[in-house]
């Protein structure tokens, strides 16, 4: 169950990644709220699974969630740049997650 919070965490991170970008520096009402609320849902849900995972695994996890699908969202939407490069290192990144939950033992 541990791994599933850390999935919600993982995803609730990406969205105030990509609200963060909308906020315009904070400046704009429901884009800093939606930001600061699931910024909250994403911390509420990492501490959940940091009760049973190991804290450098359970935090490199979290963050690998939220880089790859900050990639995956600047791609997709604001048009960023696909190059092999970027997607290998997003590969690399994912390889790291898988790495951790199976050499994890909780």
């Amino acid at each position: 169950m541990s791994w599933l919070f850390l999935f919600f965490a993982g995803l609730l991170e990406i969205v105030w990644a990509t609200g963060l970008k909308y906020t315009d520096g904070f400046s704009r009402f429901w884009p800093t709220i939606i930001t600061i609320v699931t910024a909250a849902g994403s911390f509420w849900f990492l501490s959940i699974a940091m009760k049973t995972i190991p804290l450098g695994t359970a935090y490199a996890v979290w963050t690998g969630i939220g880089a790859v699908g900050a990639v995956v969202v600047g791609i997709i939407i604001f048009g960023e740049s696909i190059t092999f490069f970027r997607l290998f290192s997003v590969a690399l990144i994912i390889a790291g997650i898988i790495g951790l939950k199976l050499s994890s033992v909780d």
